[in-house]
């Protein structure tokens, strides 16, 4: 399947670093794989949650996540697809941005196209005072800027690193 999700633990930090920007928010969780990240986020009290996901397979089980959950349908969007790809589709349709934009690629080292795709200078795929945070192993150095997003912080535990991100 190549999912290799989010620890417990890890997620628990990421959601205390966001806890005073989660509610209301638009949140895009990228190659969503079980799609524990986006359903955490929408019982926290994002408003809208979109999950992309490039397998079938996976898109069946957020999907079921969330009825097993009881996320309402209007509150979330389950897509197949690409992550940069989605974000080009999204950005040509002028899609209104997201606040919160989570993305852990499984077993992906190049995160440059796709972090590079949200913080292009023309983009509107980041909401002003928006966050974008990659999910990477600690060894995967990622730049501290991708056009206008600019690094603020770097969370390691374990194996695993968060980069949190915004437009500059």
């Amino acid at each position: 399947m190549g999912v290799r999700p989010t620890s417990d633990r890890l997620r628990e930090t990421l959601f205390n670093i966001l806890a005073p920007r989660i509610e209301g928010t638009r949140f895009l969780d990228l190659c969503a794989g079980s799609g524990a990240v986006g359903v955490e986020a929408a019982s926290r009290g994002a408003r809208f949650v979109t999950f992309v996901d490039r397998s079938r397979k996976m898109c069946g089980l957020v999907e079921a996540n969330l009825d097993l959950c009881g996320v309402p349908e209007d509150e979330t969007e389950v897509v197949m697809g690409e992550a940069a790809e989605f974000l080009r589709r999204a950005q040509a349709r002028g899609d209104a941005g997201w606040d919160v934009i989570f993305f852990d690629p499984p077993y992906m080292n190049d995160y440059a196209p796709t972090l590079s795709t949200v913080g292009a200078t023309d983009a509107k795929l980041l909401c002003a005072g928006g966050v974008v945070i990659a999910e990477h192993h600690h060894k995967n150095e990622l730049k501290d800027s991708y056009g206008c997003l600019r690094r603020w912080r770097i969370v390691r535990q374990g194996d695993s690193s968060l980069s949190f991100y915004e437009r500059s």
